[in-house]
Order: C-alpha cells, then structure tokens, then sequence
C-alpha cells in the first residue's frame, strides 16, 4: 500500500466516524508547536523571512479546516520568550510579519467566526503590535465559532513564576492556592486545556510550551514543517487522537 493510499483510508475511517460515537471525541483543544519555517525557506533557496511569512500565510488553512473538522479551540506557539535570542534581523522580521499577518488577516478571521486572543507576557512586544492585536481580540471578541489563541512572546516558566508571583502580590493565603486558582493566574486563564499537542517539523519537545496545561495532552509529531502542515496533515493528527485512550491517571478498563 503506498502512502497515497493508507492517506485515502485515513480520511475514509475519519468521515465514517463522524456520524458515531467517536465524533463527540473529537479534539475540544488543538495546541500547536510550528516549527520549520526556517528549513522550508533552505530548502527552497529562499530567506528565512519567507519561511516565516509562509508559515503565517498557513494560520488561516490550518484555523479554517480545524473549524470544519468541529475542533472549538486553536493554540498556536508563534513565538517563545527564548526566540527573542534569535539574531536581531530575524526577530525584527518576524516582529513586522506578525504585526502585518494580524492587520492583514483579522477581517477574514472575523468573517469566519473565528475569535483571536492574545496569550502571552506581551510587554516586551513593540507598541504598534500590541495595539493591532487589541483592536483584533475586541472586533473578534464575540465570534462563537473557533478560538484562536495566539501564543506570542510566550514561555510556559515564566508564565508559571508570573502567575506566583501575581497571587503573593493579591494576598493569598498557602491553604488558599489549588490548581483552580492557579489556573485562573495563567495567561491562558478561562481556555480549557488542550486534549493533543501536534509538533511539526519532527521534534519530539515540548520546548516550554503549555507547560502546566500539557498535564494529560496527547503529543502528536509530524515530519512536515509548519508550512506544509495541510488538511491531509490534520486529518492525521486528528485521526492518531482518535485512537488513543485517555485515562487520565486512571488504570485501563478491565475485561472480561
């Protein structure tokens, strides 16, 4: 069987289940690790900024396509507290990409129904950035069908210390912390967490993503770079969840 093939079967078991039992199992929360923008510009001859640029190109496919397979919530690691590391050309690149990709996007984001939000530190973003992306979660902010969350300037520690240190600055007490009010110290306060972590690119880390959230994601890599992360790619990845057991802890169900 080739590849083509076992892909057609993929899609094929995946329509036939929609109409049963496991379709209320698909994904509520995709969370996503793009990665291998830079690799798919080298091995086209082109720049980084263009692998970047594709990469942002593909949100609006991946967001679409996630809306039509019923997925409610999109999580997308954009940009990590450590890529701020990068070399200063291509951290400005990517600054003015992003800043462009949501002026650009957030009107046919917002006549898909899709709603965007910030999640991240952001004060270390540049002004005009952080405006644009404002104005977008307040135009979107009532759309009900997929959420899409972009994760930028963003750091699962450092999103764990600064919600620490936000609830000793408000006074609580040891005995009054749990995760629920953790949780709601968070920059992803009020999103559930997600069900399965794709990583594209063909990495197996996590590399600080989700961190506290991740606790009983399902972890989904694929060798495809971020770029060419298509529907096909998708169906795969929704598919691999769809076979997996969840028991959250829990021991397996005995048999008889």
């Amino acid at each position: 069987m080739n590849s083509e093939t076992a892909q057609d079967d993929v899609e094929l078991n995946i329509v036939a289940q929609s109409d049963g039992s496991v379709a209320n199992r698909v994904p509520h929360h995709v969370a996503i690790i793009m990665d291998g923008n830079a690799r798919w510009a080298k091995s086209r001859g082109l720049s980084v900024a263009d692998g970047h640029r594709a990469g942002y190109n593909n949100i609006q496919r991946v967001a679409n396509y996630l809306d039509r397979r019923g997925v409610k919530e999109l999580t997308l690691f954009a940009f990590s507290t450590e890529n701020w590391h990068r070399p200063d050309d291509e951290v400005q690149a990517i600054m003015e990409l992003a800043a462009e990709a949501v002026e650009q996007g957030v009107e046919q984001f917002h006549r898909n129904g899709v709603r965007l939000r910030h999640v991240g530190n952001g004060k270390r973003l540049p002004s005009e950035m952080l405006d644009k992306i404002t104005d977008a979660e307040m135009l979107t902010c009532s759309n009900d069908r997929i959420a899409l969350n972009l994760a930028f300037d963003y750091g699962g520690r450092e999103e764990i210390v600064n919600a620490a240190k936000r609830i000793i600055r408000d006074g609580f007490e040891p005995d009054e912390v749990d995760d629920s009010l953790f949780e709601r110290y968070l920059f992803t306060a009020g999103i559930p967490d997600p069900d399965i972590i794709v990583r594209t690119g063909g990495e197996f880390r996590i590399s600080n993503f989700m961190i506290w959230q991740s606790a009983y994601s399902e972890f989904y890599s694929t060798s495809a770079l971020w770029p060419d992360f298509d529907e096909r790619e998708i169906d795969c990845a929704i598919e691999a969840y769809l076979n997996r057991q969840r028991r959250f802890g829990q021991r397996p169900a005995q048999t008889a």
